[in-house]
């Protein structure tokens, strides 16, 4: 520990939270470290140079390693929704009413600097028998908490986590209750777009709707029979070369793929969702129904490359061949042996020619069609 970092802490009782502590203790990768203080006040923190970045309750930014340092504090409910918050932060706050505010007992887990562990609600034992359980019964003031939990699970199903019995009722009541109705689109998909993230995914979805949650959050997605099941298989079936941070991203695509256009306009405008996963979601199902055609001729595949605006985004046609290629491999290779003919022709050749406005527009569409006629009838 740096000097300077010595002199902003000296005097400080400070803990380390949350996942940092939860995820050491399974030998987990641990990406950010928070810290809850207890005992001292927002102007005593700032005169030691931590930056404040809480808007509504007291969080600061250490001058040196950034992390997070919290005060500890305690909520009340006051509203609906993930907001309808009263939060009290004050030297009088203990670190175990603070972390009594908790979601899952393996998150109320708290180190200090030195390693040693305070565990007032058990999470290091459900840590051990793989449970998910929450904290309190004030568990179901905070509808967030039910996503939270199916995210969790998503996360961890593969180490033999389940949610506890009690847990599950929680998360049921609070479905029941209509509160879920109140979380902002941003929150949802905050927690949705980590949960596509996480080692399975499809855990995540068939958990709201086990609990309910899906019908009332994304009903377009809550579908009964073959078509969900469906659906969360295709999940880890996904183009190889992927980088990591597109994997949320074809994630969401395959999930939605079979929903049609206004499903996903509807789906997409509940959610707020943003642009990139839109477009992607439309041109796998684009791509899907080329897939589902006995044998697609010149005119659909010419169709199909305008519809996901393959002459302007060229880098969008070979990931979603090799989407396809996942289920028709022929097709696929016949698909990418046609692209590469077709894009070689260039709308300047025919400028060259005399082709201009309309006319240039519609050589350009008949000459495409006929290599792509051509090629696809090898």
């Amino acid at each position: 520990m740096s000097g300077r970092r010595e002199r902003c802490l000296a005097g400080l009782k400070v803990y380390r939270v949350g996942g940092a502590v939860r995820d050491a203790r399974l030998g987990w990768p641990t990406v950010d470290t928070d810290w809850v203080v207890v005992g001292t006040t927002p102007e005593e923190m700032r005169r030691r140079g931590f930056r404040p970045v809480g808007r509504d309750f007291p969080v600061f930014l250490h001058p040196e390693t950034h992390e997070e340092y919290a005060l500890a504090r305690t909520e009340r409910k006051s509203g609906h929704g993930y907001t309808g918050f009263e939060v009290h932060a004050s030297p009088d706050v203990t670190l175990e009413e603070d972390l009594a505010r908790r979601d899952l007992t393996i998150n109320a887990m708290a180190e200090t600097p030195e390693g040693e562990l305070v565990d007032p609600y058990g999470g290091l034992a459900d840590l051990q028998a793989r449970v998910l359980r929450h904290v309190s019964p004030a568990f179901v003031e905070d509808p967030l908490r039910v996503l939270r939990t199916a995210r969790f699970l998503a996360r961890y199903a593969g180490l033999g986590f389940d949610i506890a019995k009690e847990t599950w009722a929680l998360m049921h009541e609070l479905v029941a209750s209509g509160e879920l109705e109140h979380l902002v689109a941003e929150r949802v998909w905050t927690e949705t777009e980590k949960a596509l993230g996480e080692t399975d995914p499809a855990v995540y979805f068939r958990t709201l709707k086990e609990c309910a949650g899906l019908a009332a959050l994304m009903p377009e997605l809550d579908e009964e029979g073959a078509a969900f099941d469906e659906a969360l298989a295709r999940l880890p079936r996904l183009p190889d070369g992927l980088p990591e941070e597109e994997r949320p991203r074809w994630r969401w695509a395959r999930l939605v793929e079979h929903l049609d256009a206004a499903r996903q306009q509807a789906l997409g405008e509940r959610l707020h969702l943003p642009r990139s996963y839109r477009d992607l979601g439309r041109q796998a199902a684009l791509t899907r129904e080329l897939k589902l055609c006995d044998t697609p001729d010149a005119a659909r595949v010419h169709d199909w490359l305008d519809a996901i605006d393959a002459w302007r985004r060229r880098e969008r046609v070979a990931p979603l061949i090799a989407l396809l290629a996942l289920d028709d491999p022929a097709l696929a290779e016949q698909l990418e042996r046609a692209w590469r003919s077709v894009s070689r022709l260039e709308a300047r050749e025919l400028v060259a020619e005399g082709f201009q406005g309309g006319a240039l527009g519609e050589e350009l569409a008949r000459r495409r069609r006929a290599i792509l006629q051509r090629e696809l009838s090898r």
